[in-house]
């Protein structure tokens, strides 16, 4: 049966942030993940999670001033100093939080910026990312996003990532493969979980169109959620939904939707 990670962005937002750790853990989930932690006290989350019991499974990177529409810095070539610092906080954070993984917004790309800089900048920032990660004992996933919701960004496919992926030529390089973007990217969501998902670190889900709970929408979850599992993926799913109503009335997905062991 797959492992559902509360996305607390996402989840039990009537509930100030630090609240929704508790929340989570009634509801069930063993796993969290969410945008940022970086606004908070490292000690203060640690411990949320150890009264809670829970494993924080995910974060990101930093990703420039979010509330001024900003969605990652490692494809902005006049921003590497920011991003190498970014990758230090995020060591500190997810090694202080047990995080095995850290996720990387690529961002969208400068207004009339040269695409062959902002490559070479996205495949430098990447490689700089991975070592020192690795050498933390931590991975580095890199997510595709629609061209719908965030116009502009840099990655938008999961083919893309992949040759990026070959590009920074670094094994501790994954593909965070949310079934929501993919889906209004270039569906084929069996087929491409089958084919790569060695190459897949971490999957996130919603329904399309919408991005509700499993089961509002066009995706065919009951037979997505056994086919992830007969392929032997041990591990997190991450529920980075917007409930339709709140949270707690929202999760019977999880037991009309997934087919028990």
């Amino acid at each position: 049966m797959p492992k559902f990670a509360a996305n607390l962005t996402m989840l039990f937002t009537e509930l100030p942030f630090m609240q929704r750790f508790e929340a989570a853990a009634k509801a069930g989930f063993k796993g969290v993940e969410y945008l940022f932690p970086y606004a908070f006290d490292k000690k203060e989350l640690a411990a949320a999670l150890r009264a809670n019991g829970l494993q924080q499974v995910l974060h990101n990177l930093p990703a420039g001033d979010w509330d001024k529409g900003e969605r990652g810095i490692a494809c902005h070539p006049d921003r590497t100093g920011e991003f190498a610092e970014g990758i230090a906080m995020a060591i500190d954070y997810a090694t202080a939080l047990g995080c095995p993984q850290v996720n990387c917004l690529i961002g969208k790309v400068p207004p009339g910026a040269d695409i062959n800089i902002v490559n070479r900048t996205v495949i430098d920032n990447l490689r700089l990312a991975a070592r020192e990660l690795e050498a933390a004992g931590l991975r580095l996933l890199i997510e595709p996003i629609n061209s719908f919701d965030i116009p502009g960004f840099f990655l938008t496919r999961t083919d893309k990532a992949l040759a990026l992926i070959e590009a920074v030529g670094s094994p501790n390089l994954r593909v965070q493969y949310d079934i929501y973007h993919a889906q209004r990217m270039e569906g084929e969501l069996g087929n491409t979980l089958s084919k790569h998902l060695a190459q897949i670190g971490h999957i996130q889900l919603a329904d399309n169109p919408g991005r509700g709970e499993p089961g509002t929408g066009e995706i065919n979850y009951p037979w997505l959620f056994r086919h992830i599992d007969a392929l032997g993926y041990d591990g997190w799913i991450g529920c980075e939904y917007k409930p339709r109503t709140d949270t707690v009335n929202g999760l019977g997905w999880r037991e009309a939707l997934v087919q028990p062991q």
